[in-house]
């Protein structure tokens, strides 16, 4: 059985239950997100050892919005469609990863999931098959370089990324200007109170190697073929982990439904379970039989 199979199998009202929307499901989980943001980033003002032993939580807990910007791409997490929007482009600001540009990057991914020749995260070079190449990989360095590029050819050159359609062009330049606009922005301010670059900019770059390897269990040596219960791995994980990354260990589910909210997945996963191919118990687990696996 493919995921196609699958989802022809289930029926009409479980397809409907599924993708069924909650007005306070993404609002409430939102809040506690920031909530726990700001909590952590008092901590981190505060100095002291309390304030470096923050540091690295605060980091985590910021890089992982990229969930939140992954989820608002499918236009799932908010009842409101504005909403969904401005949380997205904030979520972008926040990690250099431009929200617009980022919906056809992604939904170009989802299309074309773990197709070597078509797959703009293989592309990009998502999944490393030397062990220096994860290490590198994992520092974040390719990334942030990437990104850096990325904003300033969309902001002062024409995109040629094949997945942007020439309409979407103009869109995606005015976001990489407004991107650039904020950060000088933010650099000025920075002269007279460094406190954003200790609670943004240092956290961010410290929490990024745990998003590099949460991210290479999405798809990592997940096999070259259409199928997405083979092609792409759900992780089974802890309440936290499930939480910061707003459901999206249960990936084959997410890949398989990308328009289930995903407060709905965990009910999908149970529907999923007896049918999923490449899945793994923890991310420690899979970062060890990731490296051990590579040359």
């Amino acid at each position: 059985m493919d995921h196609i199979e699958f989802a022809n199998g289930l029926k009409v009202r479980e397809k409907v239950a599924l993708k069924s929307r909650n007005r306070f499901a993404g609002l409430l989980h939102l809040a506690v997100h920031v909530a726990m943001i700001f909590v952590l980033a008092v901590i981190v003002m505060s100095g002291g050892v309390l304030g470096w032993l923050a540091m690295m939580p605060l980091g985590i807990t910021l890089v992982f919005l990229f969930a939140l910007e992954h989820e608002a791409t499918h236009k799932t997490p908010f009842e409101n469609a504005r909403m969904n929007e401005v949380v997205g482009f904030v979520c972008g600001v926040v990690l250099l990863l431009p929200f617009q540009w980022f919906r056809y990057f992604h939904m170009a991914h989802h299309r074309y999931t773990n197709d070597p020749d078509r797959d703009p995260e293989l592309l990009a070079g998502g999944a490393p098959d030397m062990r220096w190449g994860v290490i590198l990989h994992v520092t974040g360095i390719p990334y942030w370089r990437g990104m850096i590029r990325k904003v300033w050819r969309n902001a002062f050159d024409e995109n040629r990324d094949v997945y942007v359609p020439a309409p979407a062009k103009r869109r995606v330049k005015r976001e990489a200007r407004l991107m650039i606009g904020i950060y000088l922005g933010v650099a000025l301010l920075s002269l007279l109170n460094p406190v954003l670059i200790w609670i943004w900019v240092v956290p961010v770059i410290i929490g990024q190697p745990f998003l590099r390897m949460y991210l290479l269990a999405e798809h990592g040596r997940c096999a070259f073929v259409a199928n997405m219960l083979a092609n792409t791995r759900t992780t089974y994980t802890n309440k936290l982990v499930r939480f910061l990354a707003w459901n999206m260990p249960y990936h084959i589910e997410h890949h398989t439904f990308p328009n289930v909210p995903f407060y709905n997945l965990p009910q999908l996963n149970e529907i999923m379970a007896a049918h999923l191919i490449e899945t793994q118990e923890g991310y420690i687990k899979f970062s060890q039989a990731y490296y051990r696996g590579l040359k």
